[in-house]
């Protein structure tokens, strides 16, 4: 997976972003085309999923001539329960989802949501491995009529922002902090914190005037927000949220193409588009860790906790977010939750950081991807 990726990435920048068609090798011969409306949430470009998201646009219409591969970004087209709910009945191709979002269509989907579980990149990696995500992906499948190619990856560094630093549960103590879903409430909640959940695009203006305290966000969301919560807390990989993305087809739509065109979409999305995707989350990461960093507390900027202090968090969460999500789900997922436990513990103790071929990446690489849509900004 990696050399393919790793081929793909100087082909592309051999060729250009203007002559994107000499990316593949040779393009499919005699496959029909295919048009494809992929709804997502976040942001467009450079959010790094958005980045894997025309990444594949350009390479599987370079694959496959007279493909055509629409993106509709920020909920343009739907949200994601509205977004799966489509492709249930056959009225949208693709999704980019997210699991804890997910969770609204199917409470089954919050089992692997909650921070302090996987905290390395390989045990993110690997987290299709899993039994719980090929539960997910079973379910799916035959309740949902979807099809779930892989598992795509968030910011790394999911933190706390505000107007001073976040450290401890008395630091959170009755701040309004706004939340990404009703799991992350559970978290804050745990730490004394009142949760909020709030769309992203409501958030500057609520900092600015005071409604919400701080919020929980990505480093990209706190490059956003570093005017009005300049400072970013990081209880190291995972360890203040934990979420995926979810990469799915309509059945529908899935079901009604040749085995050729199937072939190079799963294919292209597995060798390529995931391992792109990661590269894109972690080098960004890099870039504002390197640009907004610190190592002092008491200054702005990006803190990633000492071990210590990232303990404390830990012992006040427990299993808070186990006991939500159990709350809120049937009680056949319950046995799942405990499961995702043990299993996301293992690969993290299986998989220690410094072992992930990401973790040795060469960001140069991706930089054009980065200096093309910072232009559009």
């Amino acid at each position: 997976m990696r050399d393919v990726f790793k081929r793909s990435a100087r082909l592309v920048m051999a060729a250009g972003f203007g002559a994107l068609a000499a990316v593949a090798a040779q393009p499919a011969a005699a496959v029909d085309p295919v048009k494809i409306r992929l709804a997502s949430d976040h942001n467009p470009p450079p959010h790094p999923a958005a980045m894997a998201e025309e990444f594949f646009k350009l390479r599987l219409e370079a694959l496959i001539p007279g493909s055509e591969v629409r993106m509709y970004y920020a909920s343009s087209l739907y949200k994601i329960p509205g977004a799966v709910e489509a492709m249930t009945n056959g009225d949208l191709e693709m999704t980019w989802g997210q699991f804890g979002k997910s969770a609204q269509v199917d409470p089954y989907m919050s089992v692997v949501v909650g921070p302090m579980l996987l905290t390395t990149p390989g045990a993110i990696d690997k987290i299709d491995q899993t039994e719980t995500f090929k539960m997910l992906v079973g379910r799916f499948d035959k309740l949902h009529g979807v099809k779930i190619f892989g598992a795509g990856d968030l910011s790394y560094y999911m933190g706390a922002g505000s107007g001073s630093r976040l450290l401890g549960p008395d630091d959170f103590a009755g701040k309004k902090i706004r939340s990404m879903g009703p799991a992350e409430n559970a978290a804050l909640s745990a730490w004394g914190a009142n949760p909020t959940t709030m769309a992203f695009g409501d958030v500057p203006p609520a900092l600015q005037t005071g409604v919400i305290d701080g919020l929980l966000t990505s480093l990209g969301g706190f490059r956003s927000t570093r005017d009005q919560a300049p400072f970013f807390t990081v209880a190291g990989i995972n360890g203040i949220v934990g979420d995926y993305y979810w990469i799915g087809a309509s059945n529908i739509w899935w079901n009604s193409l040749k085995a050729d065109q199937q072939e190079i979409i799963s294919k292209l999305i597995k060798d390529e588009v995931l391992p792109f995707q990661r590269k894109a989350n972690w080098c960004n990461d890099k870039i504002l860790l390197d640009q907004y960093g610190t190592t002092d507390p008491t200054k702005p900027g990006i803190y990633i906790m000492q071990q210590a202090e990232a303990d404390v968090l830990a012992r006040k969460l427990g299993d808070a977010t186990q006991k939500w999500i159990k709350s809120n789900s049937p009680s056949g997922a319950h046995e799942w939750v405990d499961k995702f436990v043990m299993e996301a513990k293992a690969l993290s103790k299986d998989n220690p950081i410094g072992s992930d071929w990401l973790e040795s990446t060469d960001c140069a690489e991706m930089q054009p991807w980065f200096a093309k849509y910072a232009k559009k900004k």
